[in-house]
């Protein structure tokens, strides 16, 4: 390669412009055909068309060894022909769209009708308008030109609906930006390492191009499609393109094909890059997806095919506050058809957030009221004024007055649809989205970057966080500082002279080749500062001791380069050992081993003496190693590490696939002990954890004793406190019986004093985390948090409520599984997420106490008015108005709350705490009584105490009255300062504390102020206000100010003494099945049933049911097994979710018995549950 210059290889450029590809021996349709072949097909074809890989990288001119001469003509050059490592991603809604979106709002709809309506009427003048006889209240007030302002009402609620519909539709599309922006930076941060010019570089990976050498190991993602070249002992994940869990072997001769997004799950190896973006595998599903899915206009979450979001297993499709950002799932949703999709998603679905599903419910309650409230004012008002009419005042109903008479039902139903307008909190859904989204932006200020907004609320309810021990709770830089040489223990680093020649010879090669050579120790960036670790820290640490004896590695290194190296068994979970075979100048074969001390040790039959000779080490000298050197060793919180060598006979060859015989007979060279320090400000977060009522476990691959020596740092256990510290092999004992089988009531017996778990794998993080998630061991359920950076900390992090990655150790496949990313690896950073998890549930109580409050009064005030008077005191427009800004303006001002320290000295909410506590409801239902009694005094002596006309019984289309606008005015003045109430829901007093931290609020408060000024004084017809004298103005700003002092007498009643109060918006059960899929599953019941006539169906139904909970009852009484209320389950489907509401101890368990999978067809999802029926 090196051969041809630049200028030629521009001159044969030239002249091959016209066939593309033909500069580089191979054209794009021809790699993208190659790659989609597989296994011992894929090698047949490189054999018949380009000879083998070697040909392939000189087609592609580039060196397997040297990579890519990196110039910039060349790169532009390749992404021109082959196309750039970048899957475009899914176009963005247009706002347009979203605005489409946000009028698909069914009250916002009823109203439009409604304007149109009143708008047609209007304009339409009949020849009878003159005729007195029409209706009673058409007297007096026709003045000239207000018949023809009628229009203007219609007008105005247009206006308002184009308001809440922008407003909705801007919220959508900053989050959507927003949204793109965090995923763009997550794939900015992602890199990846290739060789260029001979260097080895990490590049962004849209950087990569066809041709360069890529160096890929464990953990990887990959992020091209390329073929294998060199390597050893490489494992693939390819589940996520063809679903097939097991992992391949991939080789030169037998599967040299990588394909993009598949993991690396051991191993490690060089490929060469033949297919980038969306030519890549992945990219050709994403293409297909994108070409197919314009139906599905689920938020696609990722556009790219960085983010590894090809993971079939991914497809949980968290519920993103209703947007569904389904993760797709490649291959089958592309046949499956919709149908399968739905169901597919389904499938792995987290049940819904608790904020959600306590917000869903509350949403249903409250709209089920408001539409009651709404359809028997507009019965009333229709009745009221035909009785009125047509009864009392024995009207004829005449051909030419219906107009008139139609203009006064759209006026009342109108009316009607006011009510329903403010009943239905539509600010509920944009203070969740705000909130979130604003929490989320602050969160990366924290180093917290979240993958999933809802991840950030969940992590407010956590009860549990398991957590590494590595890098997470210390600062992952490894340094030796113990070693056992030649029958020695030295308690700091030896003297090399102390050491004898052959065995530091052997310990130096050993270390030096028997790690990744990725792995080295540059020099500090910064002088004074510490050298630089690169690569795996366990190997830094060792290499850092071979350096700190005196001696080089690189000189080694470069004498047997990684090309040379005969076997590597790489370090994996199940080995905990890593070993290189090298063949030796005279062709006998040697191998290093390294791994954990107490593994390698028993395999050890040799040990080094002090003159450097091998001696017999036999399991009684082991034993007194382990009392003498390890365990000391471990007591100190150290890593310990063996080393040892063996060598095998140039012929018979050794059979290097059977690893038992061949990882065995070793020589032992030394054993190291490793220190990696706690993180300062680890054990402080630990105390804020714990006094925040959450429990820290901690989860390590270290040995129980140094795992227990960093707990008692870190301050997870007090000495003297009744806790367990478990190994992997015993904690496996204890849960499974006899069969081999995990016990869920075996588990129970155990987590809630487990504190350390040591010598774990990765299985055994998943069933610690599977087991405390489904106890119900607890009243409440435990929700989880996990912190991992390994890939096989993958399931663990999926199954965990919230799962976090390391943003800088953690490997691809940890952060893809993950929630939230902790940029700075930090434990720390997990107490600032919980705080702001909280902040955000709190931030949506404050608004619902603020919210609900104008939603009863101004409920209460549109009903009875109406029915008294025949109008509503509040018009449409106004009641537009207040919704408008007490939905979106105080959902931005309430959402954006700072959080404070004080939200880590409470416990947790967990799912069975209702969303408004009874201290919430008594602020509400207090503030309301408050300003009913004042609204209602001004409707009915407003104009005695003013001096002005009443506004009480105006005929249609009369001018505004003052009397209705200082009613109006005073009403939202009480908002506006109840909205400063509403910044503290656990009764605190005083409620301006820190106010002036949050501009947003203040911003807003003023800000509405002023508008309401405006529309008072100049707002005229549309908003139907004449404008108010200086003294009317201060009469309204004083009864807003009473709000404040009656806040106060509020807080002053004890809650506990209101036992009447009922709560709201409370989980009674895992709701796991959101509205949409109830309807899926009726259909299941519904094909066994269909024979049976309805009416039967309904009798069966109801006497099992009443025979069911008569049995349940008579069970708690006896305390007997549930048995008998399970024995005829087979032909009852509709208890299940029933039984759940009866709240008592033993309920969850009851519950969970009653929905056991042998027990219940899924048909029982098939009834929505009644409302509180037990």
């Amino acid at each position: 390669m090196g051969d041809m210059t630049n200028s030629d290889f521009y001159s044969k450029n030239q002249r091959n412009e016209s066939s593309h590809g033909g500069e580089f021996g191979c054209t794009m349709e021809e790699f993208r055909s190659l790659m989609e072949l597989r296994g011992t097909e894929a090698v047949v074809k490189i054999k018949e068309t380009y000879g083998d890989t070697e040909a392939i990288c000189r087609r592609l001119k580039t060196s397997p060894v040297e990579g890519l001469p990196g110039t910039a003509p060349d790169l532009e050059k390749r992404k021109q022909i082959f196309g750039q490592n970048f899957i475009p991603p899914k176009k963005p809604k247009t706002f347009l769209q979203l605005v489409w979106e946000a009028l698909q709002d069914v009250t916002l709809i009823i109203l439009e009708i409604a304007a149109i309506i009143s708008l047609g009427l209007s304009f339409y003048h009949p020849p009878g308008e003159s005729n007195e006889g029409c209706a009673t209240a058409q007297g007096g007030a026709e003045d000239e030109g207000e018949a023809e302002a009628g229009w203007i009402e219609g007008a105005a609620i247009l206006l308002s609906v184009i308001c809440v519909v922008l407003v909705t539709a801007f919220n959508d599309w900053s989050k959507e930006k927003q949204f793109r922006g965090l995923q763009s930076r997550i794939e900015q941060e992602q890199k990846f390492t290739v060789v260029r010019a001979g260097q080895v570089v990490q590049i962004p990976v849209a950087e990569i191009v066809v041709g360069d050498i890529a160096q890929i190991k464990y953990g990887d993602l990959l992020p091209a499609d390329g073929l294998f070249i060199q390597g050893n002992d490489l494992k693939i994940d390819e589940s996520s393109l063809t679903g097939e869990s097991d992992q391949v072997r991939k080789s030169v001769d037998k599967d040299p094909m990588l394909l993009s997004g598949t993991h690396v799950m051991e191993g490690s190896g060089r490929m060469v890059v033949t297919a980038v973006g969306v030519n890549s595998q992945t990219g050709i599903i994403f293409t297909l997806l994108g070409a197919g899915g314009e139906e599905e206009e689920k938020k696609d979450k990722k556009g790219k095919m960085q983010d590894g979001n090809v993971d079939s297993s991914q497809s949980k499709a968290k519920q993103q506050d209703g947007a569904a950002a389904m993760e797709m799932q490649p291959l089958k949703s592309a046949e499956g058809g919709d149908a399968d999709d739905k169901k597919k998603a389904n499938m792995h679905k987290k049940e819904k957030s608790v904020l959600q599903g306590k917000l869903t419910k509350l949403a249903v309650q409250i709209g089920k009221a408001g539409l009651v409230m709404s359809a028997i004012t507009v019965i009333i008002l229709v009745l009221y004024f035909t009785v009125d009419t047509f009864v009392v005042n024995k009207k004829p109903w005449l051909p030419e007055c219906t107009p008139v008479y139609v203009q006064y039902f759209v006026k009342f139903f109108i009316i009607g649809v006011t009510v329903l307008v403010v009943a239905v909190p539509e600010g509920l859904p944009l203070a969740v989205t705000i909130s979130l989204a604003y929490s989320v932006k602050k969160m990366m200020k924290d180093n917290n970057l979240v993958r999933h907004l809802d991840a950030c609320e969940t992590m407010g309810n956590a009860t549990a966080i398991c957590s590494d021990k590595t890098g997470t709770l210390t600062t992952n830089r490894m340094t030796v500082v113990q070693a056992y040489v030649g029958d020695v223990h030295y308690k700091e680093i030896p003297d090399p002279s102390s050491i004898n020649a052959k065995t530091m010879e052997l310990l130096v090669n050993a270390i030096a080749i028997n790690s990744a050579y990725t792995t080295k120790i540059l020099p500090p960036e910064k002088e004074g500062a510490l050298p630089r670790q690169v690569g795996n820290k366990t190997e830094c640490g060792l290499l850092g001791f071979v350096l700190d004896l005196k001696q080089d590695y690189e000189p080694v290194r470069s004498q047997m380069p990684e090309e040379k190296l005969y076997k590597v068994y790489t370090f994996n979970s199940v080995r905990k050992s890593m070993s290189t075979v090298i063949k030796m100048p005279d062709e006998s074969f040697r191998m290093y081993s390294k791994g954990a001390s107490e593994i390698v040790l028993k395999k050890c039959c040799k040990i080094l003496s002090g003159a450097g000779e091998p001696r017999v080490f036999r399991p009684r000298d082991r034993d007194e190693m382990v009392k003498k050197v390890i365990e000391p060793m471990a007591c100190d919180g150290l890593r310990t590490i063996c080393v040892a060598y063996r060598d095998f006979p140039s012929s018979p060859e050794p059979d290097w696939d059977n690893e038992n015989d061949i990882l065995n007979d070793l020589t032992c060279i030394c054993v190291v002990g490793i220190e990696d320090p706690v993180r300062p400000e680890v054990p402080e977060a630990i105390r804020k954890c714990q006094r925040a009522g959450i429990t820290v476990r901690m989860v390590t691959g270290d040995n129980i004793n140094t795992a227990r020596a960093i707990a008692i740092k870190c301050g997870i256990i007090h000495p003297g406190e009744d806790f367990l510290c478990l190994e992997g092999k015993e904690f496996n004992r204890r849960i499974r019986n006899e069969k081999g089988e995990i016990e869920q009531e075996r588990i129970d017996k155990i987590w809630p004093k487990l504190r350390v778990l040591a010598r774990s794998s990765p299985t055994d993080k998943h069933t610690l985390v599977k087991g405390i998630i489904d106890s119900t061991h607890t009243e409440q359920r435990q929700v989880v948090a996990v912190t991992g950076d390994g890939t096989n900390d993958g399931p663990a992090l999926k199954k965990a409520d919230v799962g976090f990655a390391m943003g800088i150790a953690g490997t691809d496949v940890a952060k893809e599984a993950s929630d939230i990313i902790l940029t700075d690896d930090n434990f720390s950073s997990i107490v600032k997420a919980v705080m702001w998890g909280r902040n955000v549930y709190d931030s949506i109580s404050k608004f619902l106490q603020f919210q609900l409050t104008v939603n009863v009064v101004a409920v209460i005030v549109a009903f009875t008015g109406a029915c008294i008077t025949q109008d509503s005191p509040l018009k449409a427009v106004q009641m537009l108005w207040v919704n408008l800004i007490m939905d979106t303006f105080a959902s931005l001002a309430l959402a954006t709350e700072p959080p404070t320290e004080t939200l880590l000295l409470r416990k947790p909410y967990g799912r069975n705490k209702p969303l408004i506590s009874r201290t919430m409801m008594k602020n509400i239902l207090g503030h309301a009584v408050y300003q009913l009694t004042l609204i209602f005094t001004l409707l009915f002596v407003g104009e005695k105490m003013f001096q002005i006309d009443s506004g009480r019984n105006a005929p249609l289309h009369s001018p505004p009255s003052e009397h209705y606008t200082i009613i109006f005015n005073t009403f939202v003045m009480m908002q506006l300062f109840n909205e400063i109430n509403a910044r503290k829901i656990h009764g605190e007093r005083n409620v301006f504390d820190g106010i002036f931290r949050n501009p947003i609020f203040c911003t807003i408060v003023l800000g509405t102020f002023a508008i309401q000024i405006v529309i008072v004084q100049f707002g005229g017809k549309p908003f139907s206000c004449s404008p108010l004298q200086l003294d009317q103005w201060m009469w309204c700003i004083f009864i807003g100010l009473g709000e404040l002092v009656w806040g106060q007498v509020i807080a002053t009643i004890p809650t506990s003494r209101l036992k009447f109060l009922k709560e709201a918006g409370r989980l009674t059960q895992k709701e796991e099945i959101p509205e949409e899929e109830l309807n899926e599953d009726v259909e299941e019941i519904d094909h066994a049933e269909r024979e049976l006539r309805r009416g039967q169906i309904l009798w069966f139904r109801g006497l099992n049911r009443i025979q069911t909970q008569i049995e349940v009852v008579n069970t708690f009484k006896s305390g007997a097994s549930f048995q008998g209320a399970l024995r005829r389950q087979s032909s009852v489907t509709s208890q299940s979710q029933d039984v759940a509401n009866l709240s008592s101890p033993s309920r969850v368990s009851l519950s969970n018995a009653l929905s056991s999978p042998t027990s219940l067809p899924p048909a029982a999802a098939g009834h929505p549950r009644r409302e509180g029926v037990p």
